[in-house]
């Protein structure tokens, strides 16, 4: 199926929700899944395939447990790429002082590469990643990619390590739809029907065509 990217965004933040992000956790993911959709990658599959990972886990337990550590590690042994972009994000003038940020056993590590996007505009520097495999960099604009797409779209990352400043090179073209697996999108439509509310006796009562006066 094709879809916008408006139509991306819009039900990824639906999903991300439903899922139990924030919501300002679910407007990143959101953007990011339009972002990577926007280059080409699977992004509804990836946001799909995390959410369906972490589902009912509590977030601390996917999340950096220090921000100081040398090596950023989460609880479950398995983070969070979107908790740990937002934290990256947060922590974009230490990465430029230490000149790198390594984090261990990050799930999905491609979901991370958004948030490099605001950290690289902050510091007015490129951002890279690399995983085994992989490599990607931005400037918040552009995306450059290295890599062959099984590394890049590697369902896990031992290790996935962050630069400032970074080269720009083996830059990507950008798309204006993408095309989405209807699992994915059926997944995601999933999560997001967990945002509406549950009809009560009352609401049915006030749908259309479902009072009990008869007028006849």
């Amino acid at each position: 199926m094709s879809h916008s990217l408006n139509e991306i965004e819009a039900m990824s933040k639906r999903a991300g929700r439903g899922a139990g992000l924030s919501w300002g956790l679910a407007e990143e993911a959101a953007k990011g899944t339009r972002w990577l959709s926007s280059f080409g990658f699977p992004g509804t599959e990836m946001l799909a395939e995390l959410l369906m990972l972490n589902d009912r886990i509590p977030s601390i337990d996917v999340s950096p447990v220090s921000l100081r550590a040398e090596v950023w590690h989460a609880p479950a042994r398995r983070m969070s790429p979107l908790i740990a972009g937002a934290s990256l994000s947060d922590c974009a003038v230490r990465l430029l002082e230490r000149g790198s940020i390594t984090m261990e056993n990050v799930s999905l590590p491609l979901l991370a590469v958004p948030f490099m996007g605001g950290a690289a505009l902050r510091l007015g520097v490129a951002v890279a990643a690399e995983w085994d495999g992989a490599r990607v960099a931005t400037d918040g604009k552009q995306l450059c990619v290295q890599g062959d797409p099984e590394a890049l779209e590697a369902k896990h990352a031992d290790r996935l390590v962050f630069f400032a400043p970074a080269e720009m090179t083996g830059r990507r073209e950008p798309v204006m739809r993408a095309d989405v697996s209807a699992d994915s999108w059926e997944q995601l439509g999933g999560f997001s029907h967990r945002t509406f509310a549950p009809a009560t006796e009352e609401s049915r009562l006030r749908g259309a065509g479902a009072g009990l006066s008869d007028n006849d």
